[in-house]
């Protein structure tokens, strides 16, 4: 998985969704892999997860987004989970405080669990039902900047900047990856990028994706 003969991508990123049930998750997925939306989605049971690629400051990355249950009975899971993943997307849900109140355990976990590097953003889903709003746009952003994340409110219904979340922690992670990349080659007097087809694992050095098998 280290190096791909084709040479379809230069960066493999690891991305979670972490959040409680509910709160659109799967949806974000499939909005941003595919641009699609169900109504009728039910809840995710284990771990799901899909591609995209696309381009971050002339670079092709790859980002894999994987998708977990919010239940707590899922929670066995969460190391493996967790393991190899460069970013988080931390999703609440506008229309339900304790969506928003339960993202201080879930940054708990991911602190826990995670490497001490992953980008984070918080993403208050729903925006689209401001007429339900429990959750105000300003507390969530004080609580953002307490805890050091970017913060966004999204819509998967209306396709409301889930484009944009991406964007931000994939090129977040791009430029923390190339810096940390260029002070190794000065530290260690060489040059020249990493191969084509690098998967980038900071929590891993030895380059390993582990593939896991979607099933309905």
């Amino acid at each position: 998985m280290a190096h791909r003969v084709d040479h379809e991508y230069d960066y493999l990123f690891k991305i979670v969704l972490i959040g409680d049930s509910g709160v659109g998750k799967s949806n974000i997925l499939s909005r941003f892999t595919r641009n699609e939306f169900c109504l009728e989605s039910k809840s995710t049971i284990g771990v799901e997860f899909a591609t995209r690629t696309l381009q971050i400051e002339g670079k092709t990355i790859k980002a894999q987004i994987w998708d977990t249950a919010g239940q707590e009975r899922y929670r066995a899971i969460t190391s493996a989970y967790y393991r190899g993943a460069v970013g988080a997307l931390l999703v609440y849900d506008i229309t339900k405080r304790q969506t928003f109140d339960n993202v201080q355990r879930w940054l708990r976990e991911l602190r826990d669990h995670a490497d001490s590097n992953i980008v984070i953003m918080m993403a208050g889903n729903k925006s689209d039902l401001k007429h339900l709003r429990a959750v105000s746009e300003d507390d969530a952003r004080l609580l953002a900047e307490k805890e050091g994340l970017s913060f966004l409110e999204t819509s998967a219904l209306e396709a409301f900047n889930i484009e944009k979340a991406f964007q931000h922690i994939l090129t977040e992670i791009y430029q923390i990856i190339s810096k940390k990349a260029l002070a190794a080659q000065e530290a260690a007097g060489t040059a020249g990028p990493p191969i084509q087809g690098t998967t980038i694992n900071v929590a891993d050095s030895s380059g390993n994706v582990k593939r896991a098998c979607c099933s309905t």
